[in-house]
C-alpha cells in the first residue's frame, strides 16, 4: 500500500470502544476518524476527533455496505481503516470481509474461525484442545435440558450467559442482564425458561462460579497480523468493573501486568488457530488452583482499549503498520505497570481491598503513569460541550456505584 496515502479511520460504533480507537489515531497520526452508528451516544458527541454520522439500520448488511461504499469512493486518495467496535458490527465486517476489503484494510478473522470461536460452546472445546484453561461447564441446549441445573457437576452459586452474545442482545426482554449469578436450582430454570421464550435459538453456557471479587478478573489483548503472527500482548488486571444489569463486566479500572505463562499459552493458541486482527480475552484468576481461566474471546479489540494504548503499543499503529506491512518481526509483551481507569479514582479507591494495589495504583498515579479514555485534553481544550459531558458523566458513576455497589 502506498505509504504516503492520509490516513483514515472508519469506526463502527458510537461507545468507549469507538472513541477509544479514536484517540489512539489522533495520538498516533493527528487525524480524525469517521464514525456511523444507528445512534449518537455522549461518548462520542461533540468530540473534535470524531465525525459521527446517524445511518438508520446501519447494523444490517443491506444498510452498511452501500453506506461504507460510498464512503469510500469519496476518500479514494486515502488509506482507509475499517474498525468495528462492538460485536455485532465486527461480525458484518468478518462475513463480508470479501466485500469491503476492496476499499478497506479490515483486520479480522476468517469468517470459518469466527464462526468456531464466536460460540462459546465450540470455543471451550477449542481450548480443551489447546492446553487452555475455562471452568468447569455444562452446556444446555434448550427447555427441555433445563434438568440439568439439579445435577450440575459443580455447586450453587453458578453462572448463566448465552453461547452466542450477538443471538442473545437481538432478543431482548425485560430483567435482560450481561451474565447472570444465580443461587439455586429453580432460579437458573427460570432465568434460561425466559431467555429461550425471548426468541433466542442457540445454548446457554452454565459455568461453576469462580470465587472472588472483580479484582481475580483479567483482561488480555492481542493484536495478530495478516500473517497470523502475534505482534503485541498487553495483560491488564481488573481492579474494578461495572456492575448496572446490562454494563455488568464492563472494565473500569485496569492495572498492567506480565505473566509470561499465559501469555506464551494464549500467543500458541492463535497461532495454531491462524488467527489475524484484535483478540480481547476475558479471564478470571482461580485461587483454589492457581490457575488463570478463561471465560471467552472477543473478535475485536475490548471496550477498555485504551488500557493497551496507554501501556505502550498504540493500537492506531499496530492497525497501520499492518496495513502497511511494517510491523517488526517479534513480539511485543507490555510489561511496564501503568494505569487505567474510566470511573473517578475516588470510587476505585474505596474498592480496592489489597494494600499492595493500592499503593501501586497511587504511585503510578503521582508519577503521572495514569490515563482516563475520555479526558483527553486535545478533545476537551476550547470545546466547552465536551467538557460539560465529560464532567456529569464522571460524576454519575457515584450513583451508579451507590445504585449498583
Amino acid at each position: 500500500m502506498n505509504t504516503e496515502k492520509k490516513i483514515i479511520p472508519v469506526l463502527l460504533g458510537a461507545d468507549l470502544n469507538c472513541y477509544s480507537v479514536a484517540r489512539a489515531f489522533h495520538e498516533a497520526y493527528g487525524v480524525k476518524s469517521y464514525a456511523f452508528g444507528r445512534y449518537a451516544l455522549g461518548t462520542t458527541k461533540y468530540s473534535k476527533i470524531v465525525k459521527f454520522h446517524i445511518v438508520e439500520d446501519v447494523d444490517t448488511k443491506e444498510v452498511l455496505l452501500p453506506t461504507l461504499e460510498a464512503f469510500a469512493k469519496e476518500h479514494t486518495d486515502a488509506l482507509l481503516i475499517l474498525i468495528g467496535c462492538t460485536d455485532a458490527y465486527a461480525d458484518l465486517i468478518i462475513e463480508n470481509k470479501d466485500v469491503l476489503s476492496k476499499y478497506y484494510f479490515c483486520a479480522c478473522p476468517r469468517a470459518d474461525l469466527a464462526k468456531q470461536l464466536i460460540s462459546k460452546e465450540a470455543f471451550y472445546e477449542m481450548c480443551v484442545k489447546h492446553g487452555m484453561d475455562f471452568p468447569q461447564t455444562v452446556i444446555v441446549k434448550n427447555t427441555e435440558e433445563t434438568a440439568k441445573f439439579d445435577s450440575l457437576p459443580f455447586p450453587y452459586p453458578i453462572i448463566l450467559k448465552p453461547s452466542s452474545s450477538i443471538r442473545y442482545w437481538q432478543n431482548p426482554f425485560d430483567s435482560m442482564k450481561k451474565v447472570y449469578k444465580v443461587d439455586t436450582p429453580e432460579e437458573a430454570k427460570k432465568i434460561a425458561e425466559t431467555i429461550f421464550a425471548s426468541g433466542y435459538d442457540d445454548s446457554l453456557i452454565i459455568q461453576d462460579f469462580i470465587p472472588g471479587d472483580d479484582s481475580r478478573m483479567y483482561v488480555l489483548t492481542a493484536y495478530c497480523d495478516q500473517n497470523a503472527k502475534v505482534k503485541m500482548m498487553c495483560l491488564g488486571h481488573v481492579l474494578l468493573e461495572e456492575h448496572t444489569p446490562k454494563g455488568i463486566g464492563n472494565h473500569v479500572a485496569i492495572l498492567t501486568e506480565y505473566h509470561e505463562e499465559l501469555l506464551k499459552t494464549v500467543k500458541a493458541f492463535l497461532e495454531a488457530v491462524g488467527y489475524t486482527g484484535f483478540a480481547n480475552f476475558d479471564i478470571k484468576f482461580d485461587e483454589r488452583d492457581g490457575k488463570f481461566k478463561i471465560f471467552e474471546i472477543n473478535l475485536r479489540q475490548g471496550r477498555s482499549n485504551f488500557y493497551v494504548t496507554h501501556s505502550g503499543a498504540n493500537i492506531a499503529k499496530l492497525f497501520v503498520g499492518d496495513a502497511l506491512g511494517t510491523l517488526p518481526d517479534e513480539t511485543a509483551y507490555m510489561q511496564t505497570p501503568m494505569f487505567w481507569h474510566t470511573v473517578p479514582k475516588k470510587i476505585i479507591y474505596s474498592y480496592i481491598k489489597d494494600e499492595e494495589t493500592m499503593q501501586t495504583v497511587k504511585k503510578l498515579v503521582k508519577e503521572k503513569k495514569s490515563a482516563s479514555s475520555l479526558f483527553y485534553a486535545c478533545d476537551l481544550n476550547m470545546n466547552p460541550l465536551r467538557l460539560a459531558y465529560v464532567t456529569v458523566h464522571n460524576r454519575r458513576y457515584f450513583k451508579k456505584y451507590k445504585l449498583y455497589p
